[in-house]
């Protein structure tokens, strides 16, 4: 299956999926038809056999610099929901993926593209790489998957701190925080997501499935209430003067004037 916004690469000696968003004049922003693409991929990816899968943007300057806001500035709170579910699919089927995902950001990460990364089970940054949870100046918070994800992570406080601020890290911070596990020299970034995607890949494929499903069940305790909740309160914000504000301001390049 071919897509026009995403690639998948399978390669049969290792195993090794690599799923990049290719919109690279647009840093990687995801619109539906990316999301559903994504969503398409990695179901190919499983039916292939990976034993490995990387996502990866497209280009030098973003991984995924986020949703797509000119999509969203003038959605309803109904297809706020519905935008919401889909992107907590997209961040399930990764999360689920029965297989070692790897995050490779290279370049910028905010909103939907963080969290994408944080669905993943590994992240590593390039030195260059810049993170953040970027919604509240739009007027919106994360709504697919941040807010659990992220506090499982990095702790309560420091995930209230990126989410209320909306604060960017590059990446040695973000490895401070926790919210990466590796940063790698710009220069040598392809060759390690490489080398750990096949070291990943040669381990026993079903005791790995079966550790990442034990790791996984863990960590959830009630997080598919806690992700409910988030997708609810996500698309209420949806018809509020500061989310229409904020994504306006956004796309026409000035400061916003909240509530």
């Amino acid at each position: 299956m071919t897509w026009d916004t995403i690639t998948l690469d399978v390669d049969d000696d290792s195993d090794v999926a690599t799923l990049t968003v290719d919109r690279p004049e647009q840093l990687n922003a995801l619109t539906v038809d990316t999301l559903e693409a994504i969503e398409d991929a990695l179901g190919e990816a499983e039916t292939a056999g990976a034993r490995a899968l990387v996502l990866a943007g497209a280009g030098d300057e973003a991984f995924v610099a986020g949703a797509d806001i000119s999509y969203m500035v003038e959605l309803s709170t109904p297809e706020a929901q519905a935008y919401a579910e889909l992107g907590h699919r997209v961040a399930d089927a990764i999360e689920s993926f029965p297989a070692p995902t790897v995050a490779a950001i290279d370049g910028y990460a905010f909103g939907g593209g963080s969290e994408l990364a944080l669905a993943c089970d590994l992240r590593v940054a390039a030195q260059s790489a810049v993170i953040g949870q970027t919604e509240i100046d739009l007027g919106i918070i994360p709504g697919w998957g941040g807010t659990q994800r992220l506090s499982r992570l990095v702790g309560d406080e420091t995930a209230k701190r990126l989410v209320f601020l909306g604060k960017r890290v590059d990446a040695s911070e973000a490895a401070e925080l926790g919210l990466v596990g590796e940063v790698v020299p710009d220069e040598a970034f392809d060759d390690r997501i490489d080398e750990l995607a096949g070291d990943l890949a040669a381990k026993p494929a079903f005791a790995t499935r079966a550790a990442k499903e034990a790791l996984n069940a863990a960590r959830d305790g009630s997080g598919a209430s806690g992700l409910a909740l988030e997708r609810r309160a996500w698309a209420s914000l949806f018809g509020t003067h500061d989310q229409r504000e904020g994504m306006a301001a956004f796309l026409e390049k000035r400061e916003p004037e909240f509530e």
